[in-house]
Formats: C-alpha cells, structure tokens, sequence
C-alpha cells in the first residue's frame, strides 16, 4: 500500500472511530404542564384559610423541607405548596413555578447541552419524584419534576380530592418578565413552548404573552412592562389561574365560604370571565373560564 493511501484510510478509520463515540444530541423529553406553584407565606392559618377551606383543596401530605409546609392538592399531578418563614418585603412571595415533564433526567441533559445552567444531575428527593431547578432570566426559580412510581405524590393518586374544589385544573401560572426576548429564547427557542396569544390594556400595547406547554394545554404567561412593582404589584403579576366551566358559579361558592371578593367577575381583555381573588399575603389566584365569550383583543387566540 502507498504511503499516501494508508495515510488516509489512518485518517478515515480515525473519522469513523471518534463520530461512533459521539453521543448524539440529547432531545427534549416532553414537558406536558404545570405541576406546582410554591409560595411563601408568614401566616399558615391564614393559608389553611384561603387554599384550604374557600377554595375547598384538602392537605395531601407534608413537604420534604426543614421547614416544612402547606401541600393542597388540585388534582393528581397539579398542587399549590405553601411554605412558613416569610421575611418581609425584600423577599419574594413566589418561591417558584413547576412544570412536570416525563424525562427529568434527560430533560437536564438537554437543557445543558443547549447551555442552560443546570444541576449535575436530576436528583430523587425525599418525596420519591425526580427534579431539579433552573433560574430563568430574571432570576425566578423554575423547577421541573417527574412523577415517579412508588413517590409519595403517585401512592396518593386517587386521593384528597374532594367535592369541595373550586376548580380541577390549574391552567396557567405567571411571573413578572424584563426582558421578553431573553425568555423567549428559554421558553420558546430552547424548551418548546408556544405563544397563542398575547394582549395589553390597549389595542397596541404587549402586557401579556402566553406561552403554552408544549406537550399539554396549560400555559406560562409572561406579565411585561412591570416597573418598581409594589408588593400588590407582584402578588397581581406572579399568579396562578384556576380553570371553571362558570365563574359566576365560583364567585357565590367562595362568597358562601366567606370570602369577599373586592370586585365581582368580568370579562378580560382576553374575552374570558375571570374572578381575581387574593390570599393573605397578596397573591392572586384568578378563576378564568377556558373559552372567550367574545373576541379577544390584540391578537387571534390560537387553539
């Protein structure tokens, strides 16, 4: 054989030995929607009060921190975690938002590779369920977790989960957002959810976008254009919504529980009835039917 010649069959064995090495590129897992909103509180009774009995969601277990906390339960895969030790203004109520996907693991792997600072690992914790946390742009955490079986939320499907519930369905959860294109390329660009709609208080103005799961039908929805947001502000931008069929219908349930409401129901800009409640500590939880009774404004709203 000529030099040249082994020369490159060397080279293209070479070739072929370090491409059969590369692992290829991890794909992203399914993210199918929200599993949890966390909150911090510096009045548990007063959370018991709110989530508890006018809302009607029963305590499913206790959280797996030192501290430990309130878990009420929405449906099998969906619940709000309420934890003790707010210290006052310069912390913030929202502790993070969850979205569940079915691959934890590679779901972190995926996000690594497209550089998105992650854990080393997805990590199993003390409640049986694998997870881990990002922070996003503006320095939300952002956590993702993966129902296993034998965990202590999958031994309890089925259970706590009375006829009291104000809704069945936690269909959007939403943060105060700075920079737009930043979490665009986090939500959209890298993890795959979608906008299908997006409003303001004006025809021409963008407040809101919403971005849905890209394996489900919940939605994040970003809250623009927030500056030196008060507390109230915060507990209005970093919500969660409840889905009902009828919002009249929750407004005289939680009525007859209690609570009064500062203003009644109304249609949205998004042509939706929606309810806005608040718990002690100022966070908002808004009952919001699925579908528009009348044209939603600022843009098509894309099913």
């Amino acid at each position: 054989m000529k030099p040249s010649t082994l020369f490159w069959t060397t080279l293209a064995a070479l070739t072929i030995s370090a491409s059969a090495q590369t692992s290829p590129a991890p794909k992203r897992p399914r993210i199918v929607g929200v599993a949890h909103i966390a909150l911090w509180t510096d009045n548990l009774d007063a959370a018991r009060k709110f989530y508890g009995q006018q809302l009607g969601y029963e305590e499913a277990f206790k959280l797996d921190r030192p501290e430990g906390g309130l878990v009420f339960k929405v449906n099998d895969h969906q619940y709000v975690e309420v934890f003790p030790g707010w210290k006052g203004p310069e912390q913030l109520i929202l502790a993070h938002v969850a979205f569940e996907t079915d691959n934890a693991q590679q779901l972190r792997d995926y996000l690594a590779s497209n550089t998105v600072r992650v854990p080393e690992t997805a990590a199993k914790g003390l409640d049986g369920n694998l997870s881990f946390m990002i922070k996003d742009p503006d320095g939300h955490d952002v956590e993702f977790v993966q129902y296993l079986p034998g965990s202590l939320h999958s031994r309890n499907f089925g259970k706590f989960l009375p006829a009291t519930r104000v809704s069945e369905r936690l269909i959007h959860v939403g943060t105060t957002v700075s920079d737009r294109a930043a979490y665009d390329h986090l939500y959209r660009d890298i993890l795959g959810f979608r906008e299908f709609w997006h409003g303001g208080m004006t025809d021409d103005q963008i407040s809101w976008v919403d971005m849905r799961v890209p394996d489900g039908t919940d939605w994040y929805e970003y809250m623009l254009n927030v500056k030196n947001p008060s507390a109230r502000t915060l507990g209005v931008m970093n919500h969660m919504a409840l889905g009902v069929p009828d919002v009249q219908t929750g407004y005289k349930t939680v009525q007859s529980r209690g609570l009064t409401p500062a203003e009644g129901p109304k249609i949205g800009r998004d042509g939706k009835w929606q309810l806005n409640l608040y718990d002690a500590n100022l966070t908002r939880t808004e009952l919001m039917e699925p579908k528009p009774v009348q044209k939603p404004c600022c843009s098509p709203m894309i099913n």
